[in-house]
């Protein structure tokens, strides 16, 4: 008879107390690097958008795109795997509490928004300037890294506050667990 993987545990195995918080320093570091490239983001951004100097404009797409191209994704799959791995390797689990749940799909989601709408936007931003003209429309500068840095300042709030309690899965094996295991068939 096959046993259920116990909450903590990724494909059995319990991550040990240092490997947990090595992968959990890995995922807090690479969740700031991503806050903090998106603040760098934001800044460059408004730059660009707000500037009357062509030579200005152009150096802030050109040093946005440098970021999206090269450090972006790579920071956000860390965080995303990191996550993943922390969620599945200890008693917090994927779907057992809300605010992860929230986080695993916030964070899925501001990936494949950086790489279907912010990391295009940048790019049609670099080929405009760099071919001297305008900057075509300043939100696809603007609002990838707006969107991006509430997203990820909510998801740094939940995992402070821990809010909202289990989610149903979660209440459904804390009850499992607390149910005396069966004592099999009754002898006579």
């Amino acid at each position: 008879m096959s046993v259920p993987p116990r909450p903590g545990t990724v494909g059995r195995v319990k991550l040990s107390r240092p490997a947990r918080r090595a992968h959990l320093v890995v995922h807090v570091v690479a969740s700031a690097g991503w806050l903090g490239l998106t603040l760098g983001l934001l800044a460059l951004g408004i730059t660009a958008n707000t500037t009357g100097e062509p030579a200005v404009v152009e150096a802030s797409v050109r040093a946005m795109k440098l970021f999206a191209d090269w450090l972006l994704l790579p920071i956000a799959f860390v965080t995303l795997a990191g996550g993943l791995v922390l969620s599945l390797g200890t008693s917090w689990g994927l779907a057992r509490h809300r605010w992860v749940w929230t986080k695993f799909w916030l964070t899925l989601a501001t990936v494949t928004a950086t790489v279907l709408a912010l990391r295009p936007g940048v790019d049609a931003a670099a080929d405009a300037v760099s071919a001297g003209r305008t900057l075509p429309d300043g939100g696809d500068v603007l609002m990838g890294p707006v969107v991006s840095l509430t997203a990820y300042v909510f998801m740094t709030v939940i995992s402070v506050l821990k809010p909202w309690g289990l989610t149903r899965r979660g209440r459904r094996l804390r009850a499992a667990a607390r149910r005396p295991a069966s004592a099999g068939p009754a002898r006579v």
